[in-house]
């Protein structure tokens, strides 16, 4: 599993990403119990997620940030990154962030995209 912690702090809200291969929701759920394994990210806020199945439907879930799982889930397609669940965490920070919260889990999800990029380049 990859994880990039400390991607985005804003108004006390702190975001990380992770990801992984999963090719179905049972390897998404092992995935999931892997990261909560760290207490840290088993007490978040919110771990929305999405993947693309190479065969089936696409997966998602908000995990209580309503619509977050799918701007995550359009990422994907557009990197047409298969056969791969991203997560994004979220701590709460006190604040609300309206909109913005969509843009910062744009940006999680283009640091961890990027970070494939580049070892995939290497």
């Amino acid at each position: 599993m990859r994880q990039l912690t400390g991607v985005i702090s804003d108004r006390g809200s702190k975001y990380a990403v992770s990801g992984a291969p999963a090719h179905d929701r049972e390897a998404v759920d092992l995935v999931l119990k892997d990261l909560k394994r760290d207490k840290k990210f088993a007490k978040a806020t919110h771990n929305t997620w999405a993947m693309l199945p190479s065969d089936g439907a696409p997966l998602k879930s908000d995990d209580g940030e309503a619509g977050a799982g799918m701007v995550i889930l359009r990422m994907l397609q557009r990197a047409d990154l298969r056969d791969h669940v991203v997560i994004v965490t979220r701590w709460f920070g006190g604040k609300h962030l309206g909109g913005d919260r969509f843009r910062h889990v744009q940006d999680c999800v283009t640091a961890y995209l990027d970070a494939l990029d580049a070892d995939q380049g290497a």
